[in-house]
């Protein structure tokens, strides 16, 4: 079918617009970046750290974080790690570990209770548990210099911030988290606003990363906790709004690259059901938004080269070239925003694939969630905006807390 050479100068122009739009964005981030460099001394006065780390299934990475965590210099602090339910060899390789460090601590995680989705059910039980003054809470597949958490800490009692967390370096194995993920996480920060309009407390943009959030108890408490969060799919997120919104606390984003390194996914399966998970609670529900989102994104990625492909077909090579310089201007623009992050800058070249894909992470799950199929994430299925976990129930006598190794509690 023909189309009308009016509209395609129209997508191309439009195309252009966005493109530029995209490398505005990306420059007014990339200025407002601020690094945490690690200490180079001991520092005096810490407070004691609570270290809390869930885990659901997680053999292949849990002996690294933990030893990692346990390897911590200049700190008086404890590890929490809650075992949530897990089916593999998680459970016996934190045994092991346990019985070798008495800082660390592992609990048996009790099953979910409604209206909780799992990570923030594993981490209020874990929080319930914490002596510290400050609760550091961090994934299962992160690694952390053995001086990360002392400079996290020194800088967010210094600064001074009630919360602090950091953007993790990423570590990209396969093929597809070289291609994909640094253009997603990019996406995701970029819709956050600038970490100048994130740190600044007159703002209402929030953005906190899951993978590293250290917050002061009395903060933590303050805003309900993870108890607050119960519902939420994307609680890293929740909370950094909420403690935004409160108005009495104060939150600093920052790059922590050499603080702790984070390989987050495997293959493009986990990459797909991990961010299907988080699009559509990231847009807060929001429909009209998270359409108009793709849109952008498509016009970003997959629109350019086809558009290109159409002009040189009928010979409109100027329009042609208007459409492969949108591209051009997508890597480029990428290529510097990862060189800023310490990721190799020739990951850009697959900037418009990691763009599209995320396109159509965020369709797929506007569709799993409108459609009442929900989106699913270590075994469980989580429906509508809120999470709604499936099944709800809460089996008989476990509702409480145990250590692993610790008897049952009487019925």
């Amino acid at each position: 079918m023909s189309i009308p050479s009016v509209v395609e100068d129209g997508l191309t122009h439009f195309c252009a617009v966005a493109a530029l739009a995209y490398v505005e964005r990306v420059a007014t981030f990339a200025a407002s970046w601020v690094e945490l460099p690690l200490l180079p001394a001991r520092p005096d006065g810490l407070p004691r750290l609570s270290i809390v780390v869930p885990a659901r299934d997680e053999e292949r990475s849990i002996e690294r974080c933990v030893r990692s965590l346990l390897a911590e210099e200049w700190l008086d602090f404890e590890v929490i790690v809650v075992d949530d339910r897990s089916s593999d060899a998680t459970p016996g390789i934190l045994a092991r570990l346990a019985a070798a460090d008495a800082r660390l601590r592992v609990v048996r995680g009790a099953e979910l209770p409604p209206g909780w989705v799992g990570k923030p059910w594993a981490l209020h039980q874990g929080a319930r548990l914490a002596r510290g003054e400050w609760l550091l809470f961090t994934d299962a597949d992160s690694d952390h210099d053995p001086r990360g958490a002392a400079t996290a800490l020194y800088y967010a009692t210094n600064a001074p911030v009630d919360a602090l967390s950091i953007a993790t370096h990423q570590e990209l194995g396969s093929f597809w988290e070289r291609a994909v993920l640094p253009s997603v996480l990019g996406l995701v920060l970029f819709a956050s606003g600038s970490l100048g309009e994130i740190n600044d407390p007159r703002s209402s943009r929030a953005l906190a990363n899951g993978q590293y959030l250290l917050v002061s108890r009395r903060a933590y408490d303050a805003l309900g906790g993870h108890e607050a969060l119960r519902g939420e799919i994307v609680e890293d997120l929740e909370f950094a709004r909420r403690l935004k919104a409160d108005g009495r606390f104060r939150l600093l984003l920052a790059s922590g690259e050499a603080l702790a390194s984070v390989r987050m996914y495997h293959s493009f399966g986990e990459i797909r059901r991990g961010f299907t998970k988080n699009a559509f609670a990231g847009a807060k529900g929001d429909v009209g938004a998270l359409l108009a989102g793709v849109a952008f994104l498509l016009t970003l990625s997959v629109l350019p080269p086809a558009l290109a492909v159409r002009a040189i077909a009928t010979r409109r090579y100027a329009l042609a070239a208007e459409a492969l310089a949108c591209s051009a201007g997508v890597m480029g623009a990428a290529a510097w925003g990862f060189g800023r992050v310490k990721l190799p800058r020739r990951l850009a070249v697959f900037a418009p694939l990691g763009i599209a894909v995320f396109a159509g992470i965020a369709l797929e799950s506007a569709v799993r969630v409108l459609s009442g199929r929900g989106v699913e994430w270590r075994g469980r299925t989580y429906r509508g905006h809120a999470g709604n976990p499936e099944p709800p129930a809460v089996r008989s006598g476990e509702t409480g807390l145990r250590e692993a190794g610790a008897p049952p509690p009487p019925c």
